[in-house]
């Protein structure tokens, strides 16, 4: 078996690695001739990071970035605090580092671990038959052909792989031409993801932690400025200065686009063996730094399900879950960075209450954690499929467990296997660890000490960190049952 990508961005990245890490051959094919130096995205939120520490590549990213523990949005004269310290994670912050820097980490997991990175490899068509996928490619030396068992578009919001699918991008374009900038300012900021809401427009501007600030600004007076105009110092200056009320200016800036902000997503994430992740699949406001984030938890999500594909032990109804997984995920995504926007750009009858409605959501406990898990990703969980049993913990996200094994002190991050999944048997013998070898080649089965959620002995865990079955004393029996149904027979 092996696998396509086009697309060489973080999604990409991610699936063409994981991929690689279990032995599936890749080829990445990436329109652009030169690698990115591009810090569109500026985010890591804590699932991300999770899902990085389960690849041992947490500590690299984390040592690149800057820990940002809240945010703090200043309108008019009231400042609003929505915290970011997650108990339940090891990440408590969101970490701004600049997109390059992430690529770059995964571009040399990828490469390491074999994968052919095509630059310069521009797709123009797509012919799906039974037995796999041809694409046409253009490249300085004419056309050729890459054939593959799948193909996976990550190729961006512009997607190619969409568009020759036919897949229809639903949704509709703001009227919102949005300004991005890396910039010094003269001024000191909290450290703190800082939207400045004002009558304007709005202002976000989280740090690096090197003196520079991420600028997203949206100006109600400079909406009609065409796409191609370039960002003038003046003109970003001119802008922070009415809408955070002349508390900032900007010295310099290193980088600075404008775009058309956009609310899309496909219809349908999978058609036969081309799929779609990332913002080939769901685009939306940059306000809530969603997307990449999104994009990169696609990548986990599909890439075990190629695995067990390629491995010969995927159920028949396994790849589906794909789709049925992550499409409401990206649907969330777009409604939650919806609902940010427009509570930034609001017409004036709502501006005028604003900065009462606003403090009082944000004051309950309930919205506030709901919007904390909502952003960072902690929140999401899969329903179950209706071909494996119902227990308590299915499809919730697993915490990196405190555990014992073999006499070590361990967490789940440090076990857990992106290709595989894993069982952790609690109970005193180890009897249903024993009971699972005969899957060894699919299943990472330990005896450890700890405790597990809801007062399970047992716990399934998914490649991608979401718990596939629990039990409470359950039978060898049983255990063997819900292997047999998530991975087949031994």
């Amino acid at each position: 078996m092996s696998v396509i990508v086009v697309g060489a961005g973080p999604t990409g990245l991610m699936l063409a690695g994981d991929l690689a890490e279990a032995g599936v051959e890749v080829t990445v094919l990436e329109k652009r001739a030169e690698e990115s130096n591009l810090t569109r995205a500026f985010a890591l939120h804590a699932r991300t990071l999770e899902l990085f520490d389960m690849r041992g590549l947490a500590d690299e990213i984390v040592g690149q970035g800057y820990q940002i523990p809240e945010v703090r949005v200043a309108l008019g004269s009231r400042d609003l605090v929505l915290d970011l310290r997650h108990p339940e994670s090891r990440f408590p912050y969101v970490l701004t580092v600049q997109q390059a820097r992430t690529e770059s980490l995964l571009q040399r997991r990828a490469e390491r671990l074999g994968v052919r990175i095509q630059r310069g490899a521009e797709v123009t068509g797509i012919d799906q038959h039974e037995d796999g996928v041809t694409l046409t490619v253009r490249t300085a030396g004419g056309l050729h052909t890459e054939r593959g068992s799948y193909a996976v578009g990550t190729d961006g919001a512009h997607s190619t792989v969409r568009e020759r699918l036919g897949v229809r991008f639903s949704g509709r374009s703001y009227d919102t031409h949005i300004m991005l900038a890396d910039v010094r300012l003269e001024q000191d900021l909290p450290r703190a993801v800082n939207p400045f809401v004002g009558t304007d427009g709005v202002a976000l501007l989280p740090p690096y932690g090197d003196g520079w600030f991420r600028a997203t600004v949206w100006d109600r007076t400079r909406q009609g400025v065409p796409l191609d105009q370039p960002v003038s110092l003046d003109e970003l200056n001119d802008s922070l200065d009415r809408i955070t009320g002349g508390q900032l200016t900007a010295a310099e800036t290193r980088w600075s686009t404008r775009f058309l902000s956009e609310r899309r997503q496909a219809d349908h994430y999978r058609v036969g063996r081309v799929l779609l992740a990332g913002d080939a699949a769901h685009v939306h406001s940059p306000l809530g730094a969603m997307g990449m984030n999104t994009g990169i938890q696609d990548a986990a999500n599909l890439a075990w399900k190629l695995v067990a594909l390629e491995r010969g032990w995927a159920p028949p109804w396994l790849l589906d879950t794909y789709e049925a997984e992550r499409h409401p995920v990206g649907r969330a995504t777009l409604r939650i960075t919806d609902v940010i926007l427009r509570i930034a750009v609001a017409p004036a009858p709502i501006r005028a209450v604003r900065p009462f409605l606003a403090p009082a959501a944000l004051g309950l406990s309930k919205v506030s954690r709901t919007m904390r898990r909502l952003l960072s990703g902690l929140g999401v969980r899969y329903d179950r499929p209706v071909q494996v049993a119902d227990t308590v913990s299915v499809g919730q996200r697993v915490d990196d467990l405190p555990l014992m094994s073999e006499g070590e002190r361990t967490r789940f991050h440090e076990v857990a296997d992106p290709t595989r999944f894993t069982l952790l048997d609690a109970t005193e013998a180890g009897y249903l660890a024993e009971a699972a070898k005969p899957w060894a080649d699919r299943v990472r089965a330990l005896h450890v000490r700890g405790e597990l959620p809801e007062g399970a002995d047992v716990l399934l865990v998914r490649p991608d960190g979401y718990a596939a079955w629990s039990g409470e004393r359950p039978s060898a029996d049983q255990v063997r049952t819900a292997l047999n149904e998530w991975t087949g027979s031994p």
